[in-house]
């Protein structure tokens, strides 16, 4: 599918982004392993959360859905059963590698396989723990998809993750459930926290002793009645459209706060960006908020701050969207972002490609990018490459330039936004749900 976007009217109103994918993702598969009937309220209908909901049903996970509500009876720890056939990650990456943790406690075997996109997506990084577990893991040339797991019991481990990584540290915390005594995970780099978060949610026994987590082997998990905030690398595309497209003031209402995922916000504040946190509350562990974020042409004079070091790994998903509104401020230096080159593209190059395409000049790094600042972009034939946030930046890009611009295989925003242009129609036309003072 081709979607089309020009500048023209600004953004107002109120959009409501969909439940958090991070947190969808975690809390479907403790509540398939917890006892009794978990409800779990505004899950992500992405499809990413979709492949999650279709690989816990062919486990034997009873299911069901209502309105943006899932519902799921859990069977405990020892509930799953070995499925009729391989089960089918799609373009998830989450799915495979948090799930992989959780089958390499089973007593069955198991081939957790994905589309063509995912299949190029390494993952040795949860291979070689969960091997020192005693799991036994077969995968492709490389450590590539699919992946054959025969688990059963998991030895306890202290292991320190060789780079920052919330899903290999979330696949070795579940995989630790699992285990004969208590399992240790290091991060050097604190990322999100949203499992550590869950697993405490649903009963788990889960220490910080300084840079390690610890997690205590089979937990009495119950179910929860949990409501997932809205989803903050979600709101992030129509965040950078505000700033760009003038007179713009748009509400998103329950977003997701997490400390670790609010980096971003601080990140743009910090740049001139005028987004305003009200009604802050935390409910289930998870903090959430409204953000209210005006147009402000005084954003655009300076260079956005550099994004390097541990703020990149913290602001990885949402460097494609940064990088457009750094065409359109006074630039931005992107650099330690090596992780771009293996998500479901290569997002440092199709990025660089895509902003080259509509008249930009960028250097791109080995590990991220040297972009011109006060760019001139023009219309042009986007590839997204089936890569929903290349779709979704490339949708804000063309808000900022002359003519129209052609977003090729758009239909991939569902991944993780259903909707998503849709939602940014409305806001442009002012038939969205107003704001409320």
């Amino acid at each position: 599918m081709i979607r089309s976007v020009r500048a023209g009217a600004p953004l107002t109103g109120a959009v409501r982004c969909p439940g958090d994918k991070s947190i969808s993702h975690r809390y479907a598969m403790l509540a398939a392993l917890a006892q009794g009937e978990s409800e779990l309220l505004n899950f992500a209908g992405s499809l990413d959360c979709q492949s999650t909901l279709r690989c816990l049903r062919a486990l034997g996970v009873d299911i069901r859905t209502r309105d943006n509500s899932v519902f799921i009876t859990g069977n405990g720890l020892n509930g799953l059963k070995a499925p009729s056939g391989d089960l089918d990650a799609g373009n998830s990456g989450t799915t495979m590698r948090l799930l992989s943790g959780i089958l390499a406690g089973q007593s069955f075997e198991t081939t957790i396989a994905g589309d063509a996109s995912l299949s190029r997506r390494p993952m040795g990084r949860i291979i070689e723990p969960l091997r020192l577990m005693g799991a036994h893991i077969y995968s492709g040339e490389s450590g590539l998809p699919p992946l054959r797991i025969r688990g059963g019991d998991l030895r306890a481990i202290r292991y320190s993750l060789p780079v920052a990584s919330a899903q290999v540290k979330s696949c070795v915390l579940l995989a630790g459930l699992f285990a004969d005594g208590i399992v240790a995970v290091e991060e050097r780099v604190a990322t999100r926290d949203h499992t550590e978060i869950a697993l405490v949610q649903f009963g788990g026994k889960v220490q910080r002793r300084e840079s390690w987590i610890e997690i205590e082997p089979r937990p009495d998990l119950k179910a929860r009645h949990l409501e997932i905030p809205g989803d903050l690398s979600g709101a992030a595309f129509f965040i950078v459209a505000a700033a760009l497209a003038p007179d713009s003031e748009i509400l998103l209402p329950g977003v997701g706060l997490n400390p670790q995922r609010r980096l971003l916000i601080d990140y743009l504040q910090s740049a001139g960006v005028r987004v305003e946190v009200e009604n802050q509350t935390e409910l289930g562990g998870e903090a959430r908020g409204d953000l209210r974020v005006h147009h402000d042409p005084a954003t655009l004079h300076a260079s956005l701050p550099p994004v390097g070091g541990d703020l990149a790994a913290a602001l990885i998903d949402e460097i494609p969207v940064l990088a457009v509104l750094g065409s359109q401020a006074g630039g931005l230096v992107i650099r330690d972002a090596r992780e771009l080159r293996i998500k479901e593209s290569d997002r440092i190059a199709v990025v660089a490609a895509n902003l080259r395409a509509m008249g930009a000049e960028v250097e791109e790094l080995p590990d991220g990018m040297n972009i011109a600042g006060r760019q001139r972009l023009h219309g042009a034939a986007i590839e997204s490459h089936g890569d929903h946030r290349i779709a979704m930046s490339f949708a804000v890009a063309a808000l900022a330039a002359s003519g129209e611009t052609h977003i090729h295989q758009a239909e991939c925003a569902d991944v993780s936004f259903p909707g998503f242009f849709d939602a940014l129609a409305r806001l442009r036309s002012g038939l969205g749900p107003k704001i409320s003072s």
